[in-house]
C-alpha cells in the first residue's frame, strides 16, 4: 500500500474511533413511548421544560426492615449508569447485598402536567417475581411546584405491588420547573401611567437633542417648544384667577387709603411765621 493510501486509512479509522466515542459519551435523554412523529408539542415542551434537572442525581435511602433495605437513585430524562447501557432512570440498590434493579427506563418515558405540577413516568423496568403477575415496573415520580428551588425533597411515597396488575412505585420532589409562568400584577393605570411617563421622557430629552445638535439652541432655548412652556405658566395663573376667585374683579377695596384728596389743601403760607422778619 501506498504512503498517501496509508494516510488516508489511518484518518478514516482515527475519525470512525471519534465519532464512536462521542456517540458512547453522550448521554441518552428521554424518549416518549411511541413513533417520535406521534409525540405531540405538549410533551416536547414538558421535556424540555424539564432538562435544567437533566445534569441533578437524586437518592434517597429506605430501610423498612433487615429483608427492604434499599437505596433509590433517579435521575431526569438521563441514565443513572450510563456506563450499563439500560437506559435505567430510576434504579434500586439493595444494600445488603447490591444488587440493582431497574424501576422505569428513559426510552418509555410518559410525561403530562396540570397547573402546577409535572408527572413524569418511567415504565418498562425489570420484572417482579411473585407480585403482580410478574409485569414490569413502573416508576411514576410527581413534581410539584415549589418556587425559588431547583430541585429538593426526592422521597419514595410507596410502592404499589399487591394488585394483579398496574402496579408502581410513586415519588415525589418539588421543583421551580413546574411552577407556571407568574402573570404581570400592572393594572391598568399603572400600564397608562408607565406609557406617559415614557412618552414625555421621550418628548423631552428628543427635542433637547433636536434644539441643542440641529437647531443650535443655547441655554433655556433647547427645551423644546420653550416659547409655549414660558406662556403656559401665564395662562395658568389666569385661569386659576378666572376660577377660584371669590369676589369680582372691580370690587371696592375693604379699605381705603389716606391720599392726598384726604389731606386737604394747606395754605401755602403755613410756615410764614415762623420766618425771621
Amino acid at each position: 500500500m501506498s504512503a498517501p493510501c496509508h494516510t488516508s486509512a489511518l484518518l478514516l479509522l482515527f475519525m470512525a474511533l471519534a465519532v464512536a466515542g462521542a456517540e458512547q459519551s453522550e448521554e441518552r435523554s428521554c424518549d416518549v413511548i411511541g413513533d417520535e412523529s406521534s409525540e405531540s408539542q405538549m410533551e416536547r415542551a414538558l421535556l424540555k421544560k424539564l432538562e435544567p434537572l437533566s445534569h441533578m442525581r437524586f437518592n434517597v435511602t429506605v430501610g423498612k426492615d433487615t429483608t427492604e433495605n434499599y437505596i433509590y437513585h433517579f435521575r431526569v430524562c438521563r441514565e443513572v449508569n450510563s456506563t450499563s447501557h439500560d437506559f435505567g432512570g430510576l434504579v434500586q440498590t439493595d444494600r445488603q447485598n447490591g444488587k440493582t434493579t431497574v424501576i422505569g427506563r428513559i426510552n418509555e418515558t410518559q410525561v403530562f402536567n396540570g397547573s402546577d405540577w409535572i408527572m413524569l413516568i418511567y415504565k418498562g423496568g425489570d420484572s417482579y417475581g411473585r407480585h403482580c403477575s410478574g409485569e414490569k415496573r413502573r416508576a411514576v415520580i410527581m413534581i410539584s411546584c415549589k418556587r425559588g428551588v431547583t430541585a429538593s425533597s426526592f422521597s419514595i411515597i410507596t410502592e404499589e405491588r399487591e394488585k394483579e396488575q398496574e402496579c408502581f412505585y410513586l415519588f415525589e420532589m418539588d421543583s421551580s420547573v413546574a411552577c407556571p409562568a407568574e402573570n404581570s400584577h400592572l393594572s391598568v393605570g399603572s400600564i397608562l401611567l408607565i406609557t406617559f411617563v415614557t412618552l414625555v421622557a421621550v418628548y423631552i430629552i428628543g427635542g433637547f437633542l433636536y434644539q441643542r445638535l440641529v437647531v443650535g439652541a443655547k441655554g433655556m432655548e433647547q427645551i423644546p417648544h420653550f416659547a409655549f412652556w414660558q406662556d403656559l405658566g401665564n395662562l395658568v395663573a389666569d385661569g386659576c384667577d378666572f376660577v377660584c376667585r371669590s369676589k369680582p374683579r372691580n370690587a371696592p377695596a375693604a379699605y381705603r387709603g389716606v391720599g392726598d384728596d384726604q389731606l386737604g389743601e394747606e395754605s401755602e403760607e403755613r410756615d410764614d411765621h415762623l420766618l425771621p422778619m
